[in-house]
């Protein structure tokens, strides 16, 4: 008897043990599929299938047990047992292939609030895990975010105070819209700091669109246009908070709140970022300036059975001192140079359904900017208002058609400061525009796109603005763009030339003798996508031309002897060239490859020269590893080319190399970020001024002044 027991005892011992085995098969349709992934929440693992496609997990406890099965191409699947399981054979799991995850993104900076995948416009998205995985690396601002961007490139204009502007295939910063919910709140004046002011912190996706967008926003997207949208509240409540301590002595705190109501939903960024000035090549001069900056942005969205909107505010307070340690630092005489910036935003939108096919939208804002820079003996100062009115007709003649119309109203000012003795550049330009855009499918391969916008802007006249673009489907693997538009940008002096020197003996445009800058351009991609075996593979190939006719340059004045006067140039510049991005999947590794080649040139008096200031090839790698909601690891290699300075020298080529690391748990993450390990830095191999350090003449920057830096912070989510 005793023995019966025991066997009866063991009996049930080895089955209980079996059972608490998990064996799974992962297939799409008839084929395994080896190296998928499986997520055992529980115990905090993850288990890649073998060549048949099987996945053993052993030492399973008793109760409810979570999994998630994924594979590169594959919608990822979640699944729970109850262990010990009924059987201990094994449980077939299929997946199913879906478009590639960012083709799921919603654009909106098309207008047309379409997926990537059915709109004809190339557009280039940075969302979700990318931006966070950005955000860690440069939490004060978005200028990394947008630099190791493919084919964008942020200029530093200031070797002391860090400012930067945004070139798209190498053309000049004032030819980069800068949106932030489709608002245009980032232009003139406003434009030398903008990069540096902006945290990524409230952000929930950025869009590129690279050509000209000015048929879809008017004057200043003629290299293209970047609109930053905002994070807004969802179903479930978020509290978010970030830390950030860097080696370079600073530090950046931001918080996020929003929740939705029944009716009503709220939400609220502030952040507050500071650093010390810091000097990692220790010749007396900063790398990154002392600043202190404020932020704060609440809005309020109302939502109705027919009728939504959302109001909001925004500020921001900065002060900015680079130049001289020892000036910074004990007030003794040096070179400095100090901004100090106040910037308020009021944004109002309304959306109301006509019908299930037709809407209206009304969109307003306000923009006061106000900025003064100083530096020895000199300063520049003054007041820059914006404010900006749209309305907009959606309709839906069927599911193949789209109609787009509108019309809108953009003033433009600037006040210059009482400076004595100085010929104020004071401006004001209203514009006046009405657009139409038509998005038509005759067929499930083919997508066309086109559109109109005739500007009015006050002294320069009429632009007319058509555009075009056509997205082909092949088959679901393979799908090719293509797209042309004309562009215009109104002058100003607020550009990189300008900046680059405090605006020192600028003078003032003469509307009688200059023109609108105008362009013409477009672009060819391809994509396609498949599996060797299993790894994922996508391909994105752009090639793309622009010309820029009647630029404006900055000349010595042929009327006031040393004084300096924009005009508009006696040629073109064009950009032509190609970008080359390349997507390896492979389990929990994910490797981005990215090349842009941009051949840039002036055309003028006949004289063809190579633009300053643009890296004919660059190189963007990234390799990602990652554990789902446990670790993410980063490497990065950056490589830019020789570039032509201003001085009609070569600078050096250079790479930047960079490692990131973030452990996730359920409420909070930590990371730490090794940025440019490789300590690569302009004042190792080359000069950033001539003359003396009380009085330096600055040459241009074109590689990294502050070299290696580490930073890490914590990541709060409540």
């Amino acid at each position: 008897m005793k023995l019966l027991l025991t066997g009866f005892a063991l009996y049930c011992f080895l089955t209980v043990s079996g059972q608490t085995n998990f064996k799974a098969v992962v297939m799409s349709g008839e084929n395994v599929l080896p190296a998928a992934t499986i997520l055992w929440k529980e115990g905090g693992r993850t288990f890649v299938a073998d060549s048949a496609g099987m996945i053993v997990i052993t030492g399973i406890p008793v109760g409810k047990q979570h999994f998630r099965i994924s594979f590169a191409g594959m919608a990822p699947m979640a699944v729970s047992y109850i262990f010990p399981l009924a059987s201990d054979s094994s449980i077939m799991i299929f997946l199913e292939e879906v478009e590639d995850e960012e083709e799921e993104v919603i654009v909106t900076a098309t207008r047309t609030s379409r997926t990537i995948a059915n709109t004809p416009t190339r557009t280039v998205v940075i969302s979700g895990e990318e931006l966070d995985e950005k955000a860690n690396m440069k939490p004060g601002d978005i200028r990394m975010l947008l630099n190791e961007t493919t084919g964008v490139q942020t200029q530093q204009t200031s070797a002391t105070s860090y400012n930067s502007s945004i070139r798209i295939q190498g053309l000049d910063g004032r030819y980069t819209q800068v949106l932030k919910d489709g608002f245009p709140l980032y232009a003139g004046f406003s434009g030398g700091l903008s990069l540096m002011q902006v945290v990524p912190l409230d952000l929930r996706q950025v869009e590129v669109i690279k050509g000209s967008a000015s048929t879809l926003y008017g004057g200043g997207a003629i290299a293209g246009l970047v609109n930053l949208v905002s994070k807004v509240p969802g179903e479930e409540r978020e509290i978010s908070f970030f830390t950030n301590v860097t080696s370079a002595k600073g530090i950046d705190l931001s918080g996020y709140y929003s929740q939705k109501f029944k009716g009503v939903g709220l939400s609220l960024f502030s952040s507050a970022n500071a650093g010390q000035p810091y000097d990692p090549a220790d010749i007396g001069l900063t790398a990154i300036p002392k600043f202190r900056r404020y932020s704060i942005n609440p809005r309020l969205f109302l939502y109705g059975k027919k009728t939504n909107a959302d109001f909001g505010v925004s500020y921001m307070s900065e002060d900015r001192t680079g130049g001289s340690i020892e000036y910074i630092r004990h007030g003794t005489t040096g070179y400095f140079e100090e901004n100090t910036t106040r910037r308020f935003n009021a944004q109002a939108k309304i959306t109301h359904t006509l019908s299930e096919r037709s809407s209206l939208q009304f969109k307003n804002s306000y923009n006061r900017y106000k900025r003064g820079i100083f530096i020895p003996s000199y300063g520049f100062g003054g007041k820059q208002q914006s404010y900006f009115s749209e309305l907009t007709y959606h309709n839906h003649d069927d599911e193949n058609s789209q109609w787009i119309v509108g019309m809108n109203l953009l003033t433009d000012q600037f006040r210059e400061d009482n400076q004595p003795g100085i010929q104020k550049r004071d401006y004001k330009h209203t514009t006046i525009g009405a657009f139409v855009q038509h998005t038509w499918s005759p067929s499930e391969m083919v997508t066309l796109e086109s559109g109109l916008r005739a500007d009015r802007v006050n002294e320069y006249g009429f632009e007319w603005l058509p555009r075009i673009a056509a997205l082909f489907k092949f088959t679901p693997s393979l799908t090719a763009r293509i797209g042309g538009g004309i562009g215009y940008k109104t002058p100003t002096v607020f550009n990189e030339e300008a900046e680059r020197i405090q605006f020192q003996l600028v003078r003032p445009i003469n509307s009688a003798t200059t023109q609108n800058e105008r362009s013409i351009g477009g672009n060819i991609d391809v994509n396609y996508r498949t599996m060797i075996g299993p790894v994922s593979f996508s391909l994105n190939q752009l090639f793309f031309y622009t010309r820029l006719n009647d630029p404006l340059v900055l000349t010595l004045s042929s009327t006031s002897t040393g004084y300096l006067d924009f005009e508009n140039a006696n040629g073109h510049i064009d950009t032509r060239g190609l970008e080359t991005n390349l997507k390896f999947v492979y389990s929990n590794f994910k490797l981005f490859v990215g090349y842009t080649y941009a051949d840039v040139n002036t055309h003028f008096d006949g004289i063809l020269s190579w633009l300053p200031l643009t890296s004919r090839h660059r190189l963007n790698n990234v390799l990602m590893y990652e554990v789902e909601e446990k670790w993410k690891l980063g490497l990065e290699a950056y490589y830019f080319s020789e570039q032509k300075l201003s001085d009609n020298t070569r600078g050096k080529p250079y790479w930047i190399f960079g490692f990131m690391v973030e452990r996730l748990w359920e409420k909070f993450s930590v990371f730490i970020n090794f940025e440019n390990f490789t300590d690569s830095r302009q004042t190792k191999f080359d000069t950033i001024y001539t003359g003396s350090i009380d009085n330096p003449v600055f040459r241009d920057i074109y590689a990294p002044v502050d070299g290696f830096v580490v930073n890490g912070g914590v990541k709060l989510k409540l």
